[in-house]
C-alpha cells in the first residue's frame, strides 16, 4: 500500500514591517490622506515618463509603505484591472495582479527588508547584502509580457553599508520597465549618491479626518483586537501625531500607560536643580518591560521616548517654546547643547535596534537609558 503523502506543516514567518493583530500594508486596500502623492504617481505613469526610482518619506506609520504596495498593484494589474480614473491608482480587489501582490507571489515584485532568522528566531540588524544581491536574478529576467517590474525596499535607511553600496549599482544603470520604491523615515540617513538618484515623494502625517477613517479600517480588519472606548480614542489621537501605526501600538500595546510613565520620568529631569529621577520606578519599569513576553510594549516605549526627544531637541533648535514640548525644551536643553541632544537621541535610536537585533538585555538597556537622559539633562 502506498504511503500517504506527508504534510509539511507551514510555519509563518514574522514580518518587520507588520504590527502585531493587524494587516500588513500590502493588504490594505485603502489610502488616506494621501491623494496629491497618489496623484503624482499616477499622472507620471500616464504621462509615460515614469521615473525609475521613488524615494517615499514621511513619519512612521502614515501610509509609506501601503502608497507603495497600492502603486505596485496599479503597476502589475493587467489593463482591465486598474481605475480610468485620472490621479487613481485603484485596482480591482479580485484580480490577479492584486492577489499576487498581497501573497508575495507575482513574479515582477521584489521586496526587500530586514529578513527573519528561523534558527536564532529573531530579524537581522538590518537589510544585509545577501539581501539585496536577490536583485541581480530578479532584474537580469525580462518580465512576461513586456510587464513591469517592482522593487520595494523597505525602510531603506536599514541597508548596511555593503548592501546600500549593492543597491545604488542597481539605481545607476535600471532597466527598462523597472520601478524601484524606497520607503524610509529618516532619508538623512541614506546615501547621497541614492537620495540623488530618486525623485522624492514627500508625505504628511493625517489629519484628523483621515486618520479616524484609516483606523476604523484597521480595526475592522484586526484579529482578536478590540476599538478603544471614546474618551481614549480622543486621547490616542492627540498622542498619534497623525500615526496609524503609532495609534495603533498606543491602543494595543499599553501606550497610553507607557506615555503617562514618559511624562513622569521628563517630569524628574530638571537642569536647574539636578536630575531627580525616581529610580525606583524606573528599575519597576525595566523589570516589566525586560521580560520575555514585553517585546511589543518595550518597543512602543522607545518609539514614545525617542519621539519625545525628537520633539524637544527641534523645539530648542527652532527656539519654539510656546507649547508643551517647548516648555520642557526649554528646562532640559541649554541652547548650546542641542547638538549634544541630537546626538543623545541618535545614539538611542542605534542601540535600541542592537538590543533587538542581538537580543541584548532590555533591562540593562533601559537603565543604561534613563541615565543617559539624567547626565543630558545635569549639564
Amino acid at each position: 500500500m502506498a504511503r500517504a503523502a506527508r504534510q509539511v506543516e507551514q510555519i509563518p514567518v514574522p514580518e518587520a514591517d507588520a504590527l502585531e493583530g493587524f494587516a500588513h500594508p500590502r493588504l490594505t486596500s485603502h489610502i488616506f490622506g494621501h491623494a496629491a502623492a497618489e496623484g503624482a504617481l499616477a499622472d507620471a505613469f500616464a504621462s509615460g515618463r515614469l521615473h525609475h526610482a521613488w524615494l517615499i518619506t514621511g513619519a512612521e506609520g502614515i501610509g509609506k509603505a501601503t502608497l507603495a504596495y497600492r502603486f505596485a498593484r496599479f503597476l502589475l494589474s493587467e489593463k482591465a484591472d486598474r481605475s480610468e480614473v485620472p490621479g487613481n491608482l485603484e485596482c480591482s480587489v479580485s484580480g490577479r495582479g492584486t492577489r499576487q501582490v498581497a501573497s508575495l507571489s507575482h513574479p515582477g515584485l521584489l521586496v526587500i527588508r530586514r529578513p527573519y532568522d528561523l534558527k536564532e528566531k529573531r530579524f537581522k540588524a538590518s537589510i544585509t547584502i545577501e539581501e539585496v544581491r536577490r536583485l541581480r536574478d530578479f532584474l537580469g529576467h525580462k518580465s512576461g509580457n513586456d510587464g513591469w517590474r517592482v522593487v520595494i525596499v523597505d525602510p531603506v535607511d536599514e541597508l548596511n553599508t555593503n548592501a546600500a553600496n549593492a543597491l545604488l549599482k542597481s539605481l545607476e544603470e535600471p532597466p527598462a520597465r523597472c520601478v524601484f520604491l524606497l520607503v524610509t523615515s529618516e532619508p538623512g540617513r541614506l546615501l547621497p549618491t541614492i537620495r540623488s538618484r530618486c525623485r522624492r515623494l514627500q508625505l504628511n502625517p493625517l489629519g484628523n479626518e483621515d486618520l479616524e477613517r484609516a483606523l476604523k479600517g484597521a480595526f475592522a480588519g484586526a484579529e482578536g483586537v478590540e476599538s478603544p472606548g471614546q474618551q481614549e480614542w480622543q486621547r490616542l489621537m492627540g498622542l498619534s501625531g497623525g500615526s496609524v501605526r503609532r495609534f495603533l501600538a498606543l491602543a494595543t500595546k499599553d501606550g497610553a500607560s507607557l506615555s503617562r510613565r514618559i511624562d513622569q520620568l521628563f517630569d524628574g529631569l530638571n537642569m536647574a536643580r539636578g536630575a531627580q529621577t525616581n529610580w525606583v520606578e524606573v528599575h519597576a519599569l525595566a523589570d516589566e518591560l525586560g521580560g520575555v513576553a514585553a517585546l511589543q510594549k518595550f518597543e512602543t516605549f522607545y518609539e514614545l521616548l525617542t519621539s519625545r526627544i525628537s520633539k524637544i531637541v527641534k523645539a530648542r533648535a527652532m527656539n519654539d517654546l510656546g507649547g508643551a514640548d517647548g516648555q520642557l525644551a526649554a528646562r532640559l536643553i541649554n541652547p548650546e547643547r542641542v547638538a549634544s541632544w541630537a546626538e543623545l537621541w541618535e545614539t538611542i535610536v542605534r542601540d535600541k535596534a542592537l538590543v533587538l537585533a542581538l537580543n541584548l538585555d532590555r533591562k540593562a538597556f533601559i537603565l543604561e537609558t534613563v541615565a543617559r537622559l539624567d547626565q543630558a539633562a545635569a549639564r
